[in-house]
């Protein structure tokens, strides 16, 4: 293998911005990475020097920006374990004020009030198994709890004159929506019954719900729902691709969507009309990439976080109605010259049954035939979907001479609904199989080296890693699970009681424990034969640390070599810097032992 130009330090050390919010005097404020660990930064034009507001070593998760004053509120864990805390931030004076101190709770936000005197949000405080609805007055030492959620996921999605508008997740692919009125505690439901998501929900210029639901279609489009019975009225079909994200202005009705083209973000802009119509007000003059995050102004401008295979995430500022979009934020790439960072090609594969696998497909440099090996990068979820966007450890390995296969197998998001649901619960496996498809397709490359191919991936794309070394293991040069579902049964009696019957619908109930048993990789250990590198955090309460230690001890017994990466101060995700360079210059070390 060729010597990368550039150490990974340099790639890991490269910065980015997202969570975009703007403020009432028009200023910009977003998270960026610049010092290690996500802090809140402002932005007062672009192209300026932005300035920190925050300097804590543990990571800001989110900011929002109040509608009516100089303030924003943000959340902030400890050690990576998702217990959000909420935070007050005085623009003008630089104070910092704590919202909650309840560490052993969970504090998910929701919404300022339209007038900006009071914030709701959801939290497992009196139950760990059931999120509530708090109201807090920006003032208030406590909030109040104004619901009781009737067990699981609950979360505040929008909050206008009409009251609060709140989501009930009942499973990854199904939401309800409910009206609470925060005065007297009335509490309705809004949708139906049938398996739906909703997302993007705000309240338009006259009051309306707007939302992004795929209710009765394959693919989510732009809905208004009637506050009386949840109905939706098509406001934008999507077509043949998926609508990702809705922004919507109601003071000016100006409006912003996103349709998610094969992974690419395809922005548009109009503004509301009579009769639930839309008019094109322009054409965004944005970048091809992937859209993050977005969020009004109150002047009608927009935020938009997006990344590009050769940009990491950056913010820009777009007019609607003129479609001008101008850059705010460039943190630039460490000097790592951006025609190095190389763009992946979109190919399908033919899978099993015969049916079409939707991939990104990269060739480092200079690939000599037969002689290049490969990462088969897995995405997580499993209704998740990789898309084209700056990963820098993936641009890392592209130059120290690995290709890159990233496929979306069944069960993917993006590809509509009738695709998400191509893997659950006793079709688990047939995921899977489409990873041999894609291995199979690797096959047929001039350049692939079929003897030195990697399995990789996170979360549910390392239970997938784990599952494909067990199916599969004489394809596998080594493998490398990060946070990954090795057993089922463990995975849903550990994981946090909050998120368990949630999971049940997607992947199956301890009821069933034949059928979790037969998708669980450590039952089937003993045909590992590949080297194993795991990461986990401790303290993860999405997968606990458990499934990590498990599967590694069973291989390990076996003599398979098997390295671990458990940090004590992380969790789902590796937040440190610090860490993050420690991680990979381990996985690049073991892959460059064993590949």
């Amino acid at each position: 293998m060729s010597d990368a130009r550039y150490p990974l330090t340099r790639y890991l050390g490269i910065d980015s911005a997202g969570s975009p919010t703007m403020t009432i005097d028009g200023s910009l404020v977003f998270l960026a990475d610049t010092t290690g660990t996500p802090q809140v930064w402002s932005l007062d034009e672009p192209g300026a020097f932005p300035s920190r507001l925050t300097a804590h070593d543990e990571r800001v998760s989110f900011v929002s920006a109040s509608p009516t004053r100089s303030e924003v509120v943000f959340g902030m864990d400890t050690g990576s374990d998702e217990h959000d805390q909420l935070y007050r931030y005085d623009l003008d004076s630089g104070t910092e004020t704590a919202l909650t101190a309840t560490p052993e709770a969970i504090h998910l936000w929701g919404a300022w009030s339209p007038d900006g005197d009071r914030i709701a949000f959801t939290a497992n405080r009196r139950e760990g198994s059931t999120f509530d609805v708090y109201v807090q007055g920006r003032d208030d030492a406590e909030a109040t709890l104004v619901h009781e959620g009737p067990g699981g996921f609950l979360s505040v999605e929008a909050w206008g004159e009409p009251g609060i508008v709140c989501s009930k997740a009942n499973a990854s692919f199904d939401q309800n929506l409910f009206l609470l009125d925060p005065e007297s505690g009335d509490y309705r439901k809004l949708t139906d019954d049938t398996d739906a998501r909703y997302h993007d929900v705000t309240f338009g210029p006259d009051d309306d719900l707007y939302c992004v639901t795929n209710h009765g279609a394959d693919t989510a489009y732009v809905a208004r729902l009637d506050l009386d019975d949840g109905a939706p009225t098509v406001v934008e079909e999507a077509g043949d691709w998926n609508v990702s994200h809705l922004l919507l202005h109601g003071g000016t009705g100006r409006v912003v969507w996103v349709r998610n083209v094969d992974g690419y973000s395809e922005v548009h802009a109009g503004r509301l009309t009579a009769g639930d119509d839309i008019e094109p007000l322009s054409t965004p003059d944005l970048p091809d990439g992937v859209v993050f995050a977005a969020g009004f102004g109150p002047d009608g401008d927009c935020a938009i976080s997006m990344s590009r295979s050769d940009d990491p995430k950056n913010v820009f500022v777009l007019n609607p109605d003129t479609g001008s979009a101008e850059r705010w934020t460039n943190f630039g790439t460490l000097g790592i010259p951006r025609e190095t960072f190389l763009d992946p090609e979109i190919v399908r594969y033919e899978s099993f049954d015969g049916r079409e696998i939707p991939a990104y497909w990269t060739l480092p440099p200079n690939a000599e035939p037969g002689e290049t090996p490969v990462i088969v990068d897995i995405h997580g979820g499993p209704e998740h979907q990789r898309q084209p966007w700056f990963y820098p450890t993936k641009q890392y390995f592209l130059q120290h001479g690995y290709a890159v296969l990233e496929p979306n197998v069944r069960g993917s998001s993006g590809y509509g609904t009738a695709y998400t649901h191509l893997d659950d619960t006793d079709k688990r496996m047939d995921s899977v199989a489409d990873i041999e498809a894609a291995v199979g397709w690797l096959h047929e490359r001039d350049a692939v080296d079929a003897d030195r191919i990697v399995a990789y991936g996170r979360s549910y794309g390392g239970f997938m890693v784990l599952a494909a070394i067990t199916e599969y293991p004489d394809l596998w040069a080594a493998a490398v699970d990060f946070v990954g579902i090795a057993d089922f049964e463990t995975f849903l009696e550990n994981t946090g009681e909050w998120r368990r019957s949630h999971r049940e619908q997607e992947y199956g109930s301890l009821e069933n424990r034949d059928l979790l048993r037969s998708i669980s990789p450590i039952h089937e250990a003993e045909r590992i034969s590949c080297p194993l590198f795991i990461q986990h955090g401790a303290n993860d309460p999405r997968v606990p640390v458990g499934e990590a230690k498990q599967i590694a001890e069973r291989v390990r017994e076996r003599g398979v070599p098997v390295e671990t990466c458990i940090f004590e101060d992380e969790g789902h995700h590796t937040t440190s810097r610090e860490n993050l360079i420690d991680e990979f210059e381990r996985i690049a070390a073991f892959l460059d032992e064993h590949v």
